[in-house]
């Protein structure tokens, strides 16, 4: 479909518009891996009815919009054991990282973050990097 990349941009569209919000309602950074870790590791007990609203949202978002957009391919795979190695990977990756995608990416660099500059290039090459390595050198994805 030609339309697709306004997909896209919707969603780039909300996921900035939700991190203004999180930041002008509350005073920090939306980082999802901040968010969800904190509730993996413990240390968001202060703030844990927020972090079990965002983790709701992802989850039942896209849940909700599914019967709307049932023909839309993201080109993923559908190996489920791929998808949950890449999920763990990636949220490993993340805290290691001490941020994600939308901490650094969207709200580092809107705030003209260095730091979050250089890590978006490196997550972006690292994406890259991944999918070349899985998808057209070793062909499992």
């Amino acid at each position: 479909m030609p339309t697709d990349w306004l997909f896209g941009l919707g969603g780039g569209l909300l996921i900035g518009l939700g991190g203004a919000v999180f930041l002008l309602g509350n005073g920090r950074v939306m980082g999802a891996s901040g968010i969800i870790g904190g509730l993996v590791d413990g240390s968001g007990k202060s703030n844990l009815a927020e972090r079990l609203a965002f983790l709701a949202g992802v989850f039942l978002v896209p849940v909700l919009l599914y019967p709307l957009f049932t023909d839309l391919n993201t080109h993923a795979t559908t190996n489920v054991a791929v998808l949950i190695a890449a999920g763990l990977c990636v949220g490993v990756g993340t805290r290691l990282a001490n941020g994600c995608t939308s901490g650094h990416g969207v709200c580092g660099i809107s705030r003209l973050s260095l730091r979050g500059m250089v890590a978006t290039v490196f997550y972006i090459m690292a994406g890259g990097l991944t999918v070349v390595l899985f998808r057209h050198i070793l062909g499992v994805i």
